[in-house]
């Protein structure tokens, strides 16, 4: 597994590229799970651009990117928990995504290594995030990570017009 990726802060300038690796990470992993009219409904680069734009421009949530030489190939966002009655030292992967070309050569180990380090300066002490029951490699990579499922939470999320069951997983930051 190479780790040979540098890792930074997002700038305005990697909101296109990330916004098309969120978008083609998304469909090749939702590919036989989500229906596919539905998932081109969910495939507007557009879209995804301007959230990223804001996301980066106001830090909520943190944005990194993975780069490989000159070309960015990953994303992490991470922040506070969203969910109610989290504790305040509770993070939150709100989204950690790979170009389904570098899948499996270390690039969200790598991003996950960055956003823990930014938690941990943040005070956080544990970390949450969601994931689709169905999504198979999010559950095996965020397990691999230290992630525990925490099976009371499974719940119905609205991604546009479609629902998707999720989970959350959970683990401590110092382990």
């Amino acid at each position: 597994m190479s780790t040979h990726y540098q890792v930074r802060p997002a700038t305005l300038r990697d909101a296109k590229a990330i916004a098309q690796i969120h978008t083609a990470a998304a469909l090749e992993a939702y590919r036989g799970i989500v229906p596919d009219d539905q998932l081109k409904a969910m495939s507007s680069v557009e879209k995804r651009q301007a959230y990223w734009r804001e996301a980066i421009e106001f830090c909520e949530p943190q944005v990194q990117v993975a780069i490989d030489g000159d070309k960015i190939v990953g994303f992490v966002g991470f922040d506070r928990s969203r969910d109610p009655k989290s504790r305040q030292t509770t993070g939150e992967i709100w989204a950690i995504y790979a170009t389904p070309s570098h899948w499996n050569k270390g690039v969200g180990i790598t991003l996950w290594d960055a956003a823990r380090e930014g938690l941990l300066e943040e005070g956080c002490t544990n970390v949450t995030c969601w994931v689709p029951l169905r999504n198979e490699r999010a559950l095996r990579f965020h397990e691999m990570a230290g992630f525990k499922r925490e099976m009371t939470t499974a719940k119905t999320a609205q991604v546009g017009p479609i629902k998707i069951e999720e989970v959350r997983l959970q683990r401590t930051l110092n382990g």
